[in-house]
């Protein structure tokens, strides 16, 4: 069953912070974007398409986010899951386990999407503001759910100022602590 979910937008850091926590203890994960990935591939469909025909056609991300809620349940299912919400799907399947949040500024998230996959700033600024602006409003048509409201999260790290071995070591003494 799930040790800890790992949330935050995209370019947070949340897929370094598990690849991390793998490593030290060995724990299998869930990532919420492979699913997204190998879905839109099943259906043969880049991603781009499939993510249009996410925002037009809520069933598909219905399919996708049970398809990660049922693996939180299974008794050997992964320890680690990593998605946008899974945070908040452990809080209301009142799933003892820690969930944390990874903060991080748009601008922030700009810079390391524009280190990673290049463009200019202005472009993933406008990207990452945009993506997270729909993503809000649909996870509040779909589910109710506000992702600025942190309640669902027993850690919030701000990894704006942080490094990914700093981010790291802090929620790895929370894992530490139980």
């Amino acid at each position: 069953m799930v040790h800890i979910t790992i949330s935050g937008a995209p370019g947070s850091g949340t897929s370094t912070l598990v690849s991390k926590i793998r490593e030290s203890t060995g724990w299998e994960s869930l990532n919420g974007g492979e699913v997204f990935r190998a879905e839109a591939t099943r259906r043969g469909l880049p991603v781009v398409e499939f993510s249009e025909l996410c925002k037009t056609d809520l069933d598909v991300d219905r399919s996708l986010d049970t398809l990660l809620r049922d693996a939180m349940t299974r008794e050997n299912g992964p320890q680690i899951i990593e998605s946008r919400l899974s945070g908040w799907w452990a809080h209301e399947l009142e799933i003892d386990c820690h969930r944390v949040w990874i903060a991080t500024s748009d601008e922030e998230r700009a810079r390391r999407v524009q280190n990673r996959e290049g463009g200019s700033f202005e472009e993933r600024l406008a990207e990452s503001s945009a993506r997270q602006s729909a993503d809000k409003e649909r996870y509040r048509i779909l589910y109710g759910i506000d992702l600025d409201d942190m309640t669902p999260y027993n850690l919030v790290v701000d990894a704006n100022d942080l490094s990914a071995d700093d981010v790291f070591t802090i929620v790895s003494a929370a894992i530490q602590g139980e």
